[in-house]
């Protein structure tokens, strides 16, 4: 099985990368290495396929609608953002098995630190005591995934009061720091792509 290339991004307006990985997945041959890229976003918030609302209150944070699957969510600094562009074909999985695995590894991390997290049958995302920590929606095309998962480290959190997060209203969302661990991303970021990569090729 082919390799798998780790891509740290920084930080990056939320359009810049989104166009990056439908020209790489566009252009990827049955040759072409996956990657996984890291990355952490300006705050933005994105809507996926099938959502149509916006903010519930007025905001001076950008909405773009995306190809990605699920509802509307926030993108920050502080926040960590694993794009898994992995030829599907190649490694004869589904979809599903890439939601599965990339909820498994943020489950794996936080048992690590004592926290038990779960996940809620119909609502994609790793939750703790009801709490979402991490949000997932992917899209496919030639065969291939793209978008991927975000996972709360250390951010501002209060930019989710202003929308119905993954559509469901009064959610509430948690983050790392809040649960009493207190990581860098670059800290997180090496354990979480690691137990994915582990997970995906065992």
């Amino acid at each position: 099985m082919s390799e798998i290339f780790v891509r740290k991004l920084g930080t990056e307006e939320y359009s810049r990368t989104w166009r990056q990985m439908q020209d790489f997945t566009q252009r990827r041959s049955a040759d072409t290495k996956d990657e996984i890229w890291l990355v952490q976003h300006l705050p933005v918030f994105t809507q996926g396929l099938s959502c149509s609302a916006l903010p519930v209150r007025p905001t001076h944070i950008e909405v773009i609608h995306t190809d990605r699957g699920g509802q509307m969510t926030y993108h920050g600094p502080g926040q960590l953002i694993i794009y898994p562009l992995i030829d599907l074909k190649r490694r004869k999985i589904g979809i599903k098995r890439v939601v599965d695995l990339l909820e498994q590894c943020v489950i794996d991390y936080l048992a690590d630190h004592d926290i038990n997290a779960d996940r809620i049958g119909g609502a994609p995302g790793v939750y703790v005591n009801k709490e979402k920590i991490a949000a997932l929606g992917l899209r496919v095309r030639r065969g291939a995934t793209y978008h991927g998962l975000s996972f709360n480290v250390d951010m501002d959190l209060s930019p989710f009061s202003l929308i119905d997060p993954c559509g469901y209203k009064d959610l509430v969302v948690t983050q790392l720091k809040d649960l009493g661990v207190n990581k860098t991303i670059e800290q997180v970021e090496d354990v979480l792509v690691n137990r994915f990569i582990e997970l995906l090729t065992h």
